[in-house]
């Protein structure tokens, strides 16, 4: 596993992410990608549907998204620990952290669906919202099956405005006009065990997967130390979702 250079802590900072390309060696991700695979078949059947969501839920191959799952296996809570990636995060943010979240993230061959252009931290409804999440690639993932997008430099224009999105997985999205007017977009082409690193406020967005190819990644969420949750934020943003998984079927 790469470490941390001085280098990534000046982009992180100017453009709001950062890519380490080869973070995880093949058999790092291979272990990963074991797991991740024994999860889905041993604990994410016994999932709600708020819990384990689907482009399908009648199609258990069509899973697109899971989360704390830190909280509901050891492996992925000592992999939330890693001593290499918990020093990334305090390096970029200044801070020491505290480990939030593991999740999965899939856009399934031929009918994952796009993510619409958001900032974590609406959803992470911080004070100040200084938080990160290291997301780390289990496919080669480019154009055709889902690439990430970043506006560089918009972690600098603090929370903008969201509203209710309706896309399972991802309830709130920018109500701006086109990120473009914000910022320069970024596309992020990995190969599997390369590592993006976004700060919580950077505005990202990724394309369908209409192709045949897998697009599967984990991203592990770390707040810094100082940052505290607005109460009134983080009400606001339970009664939209509560609301949206209601109308989807969801709760």
């Amino acid at each position: 596993m790469r470490t941390f250079t001085p280098g990534m802590k000046e982009v992180f900072d100017r453009d709001g992410f950062i890519l380490i390309e080869g973070l995880l060696n093949q058999q790092e991700a291979n272990e990963i990608e074991t797991n991740v695979e024994r999860f889905i078949g041993a604990v994410v059947p016994k999932l709600s549907k708020a819990q384990a969501m689907y482009e399908d839920y009648a199609k258990p191959e069509t899973l697109k998204q899971t989360g704390d799952m830190n909280q509901r296996d050891p492996y992925f809570a000592d992999l939330l620990s890693t001593p290499k990636i918990v020093g990334l995060a305090q390096a970029l943010l200044q801070d020491e952290v505290i480990p939030k979240n593991v999740q999965f993230f899939s856009k399934p061959p031929g009918v994952g669906k796009a993510t619409p252009p958001h900032q974590d931290g609406y959803y992470f409804c911080l004070e100040p919202n200084e938080a990160l999440t290291v997301w780390i690639a289990l496919d080669d993932i480019d154009d055709e099956n889902g690439a990430l997008h970043y506006v560089k430099g918009s972690h600098k224009k603090g929370v903008l405005a969201h509203g209710a999105s309706h896309v399972l997985g991802f309830s709130q999205g920018l109500v701006e006009g086109r990120v473009t007017e914000i910022g320069q977009e970024v596309t992020c082409r990995v190969k599997r065990g390369d590592c993006l690193v976004h700060h919580s406020l950077t505005i990202h967005s990724a394309g369908a997967n209409p192709s045949k190819r897998p697009r599967r990644a984990i991203g592990m969420v770390y707040f810094a130390n100082r940052a505290k949750v607005d109460p009134e934020a983080m009400h606001r943003y339970q009664e939209s979702l509560e609301a949206q998984r209601k109308r989807m079927g969801t709760m």
